[in-house]
């Protein structure tokens, strides 16, 4: 950016601001993005048991490799951003696994309740109306038509407003990458926020996630959402247990059957201190509202439209001179031989 005019930047940022309002807009207002066939993913918590002969639960080693190419990369020294003192850094603790972080997303609880001990994988639950996706001010959350919910990281700003709504906090930040170092390093956002995407791209290829090809006790089960959600419905009566996930927010991608209710295990998360209150660990509460639902989706998406145009207008602003520098070095390179 630095050889890049930053004139240049935002008289291109302002043109592209009023054409993207408009589009934002819309985003915000339709945010199940392309049609498709909507999928989802049960998971047995009678045939988990976190890969007990392991060091770590072979779904969550599944994760990791699958997405380690992803995993953020942080210039050093981060700095502090305003209105900020402080940023959220994890580089050091790549190698947590009982918690989310930007490195690791999936975990597994652990939970004993009434004599019973419970295994609960835990990552994205790909909600139905995802909050996130709605009041991103960065417009770079969506929800595809496979049902996953993705983050672009190319667009991020850090700004954990996804987290904030989340009723699970699962999205996670990494200071020190993204293109808030390009443009506002010292403004706002703070890093790439970072999530489970259901392996996103497995799934255009007709595959199964990671996670759920991994499994050695088929506690896992990846389908259409409709048939999942049958599944879990059956499954339950069949132990006489319960299922999480199917109206929670909204409803979800994720379907938990369990031999106990989740009630019982949200309250004994909390009592055994496994949700500690700090970003990365969580409860499975009961009232869980969609926050969309208590807005007008159209009046959500135009009051936000001009901050997400203004950072998306920005971005494409920053790619185009990027694209333009590069090639002129290209041409130059292409000159000398």
């Amino acid at each position: 950016m630095d050889k890049i005019s930053r004139r240049s930047f935002f008289r291109r940022t302002v043109a592209a601001g009023a054409a993207g309002a408009v589009i934002m807009a819309k985003g915000a207002a339709s945010a199940n993005g392309a049609a498709g066939q909507p999928m989802a993913t049960v998971i047995d918590l009678t045939r988990c048991d976190g890969c007990a002969n392991q060091n770590t639960p072979l779904c969550v080693a599944a994760c990791q490799s699958k997405n380690r190419s992803r995993f953020p990369e942080p210039v050093k020294p981060i700095m502090d951003y305003w209105p900020r003192k402080g940023f959220e850094d994890w580089s050091d603790k790549k190698g947590l696994r009982d918690r989310l972080t930007p490195y690791n997303w999936l975990y597994v609880q652990k939970v004993t309740v009434d004599g019973k001990t419970v295994y609960a994988p835990r990552r994205c639950m790909h909600c139905d109306e995802p909050t996130c996706a709605y009041l991103c001010p960065f417009g770079v959350i969506a929800k595809n038509g496979d049902g996953s919910v993705v983050i672009d990281p190319d667009g991020c700003f850090g700004g954990a407003k996804c987290r904030d709504v989340c009723p699970w906090g699962v999205p996670m930040r990494q200071a020190g990458v993204g293109l808030y170092l390009k443009l506002a390093p010292k403004l706002g956002g703070g890093g790439v926020m970072y999530k489970c995407d259901m392996c996103h791209d497995l799934v255009k290829q007709g595959k199964n996630p990671a996670c759920v090809t991994a499994c050695p006790q088929g506690a896992m089960t990846f389908g259409d959402r409709s048939a999942m959600k049958q599944l879990a419905e059956a499954r339950s009566k069949e132990i006489g247990g319960y299922v999480y996930g199917a109206s929670e927010n909204g409803g979800t991608s994720t379907f938990y059957v369990s031999p106990v209710s989740f009630a019982a295990i949200d309250r004994a998360l909390k009592e055994q201190k496994v949700v500690d209150g700090k970003p990365g660990r969580s409860g499975m509460p009961l009232k869980v509202e969609n926050k969309v639902d208590q807005l007008d989706g159209w009046a959500t998406g135009v009051l936000l439209a001009p901050v997400a145009a203004v950072f998306a207008a920005g971005r494409a602003a920053y790619k185009s001179l990027a694209s333009e520098k590069n090639a002129g070095d290209d041409s130059d390179k292409g000159g000398e031989s």
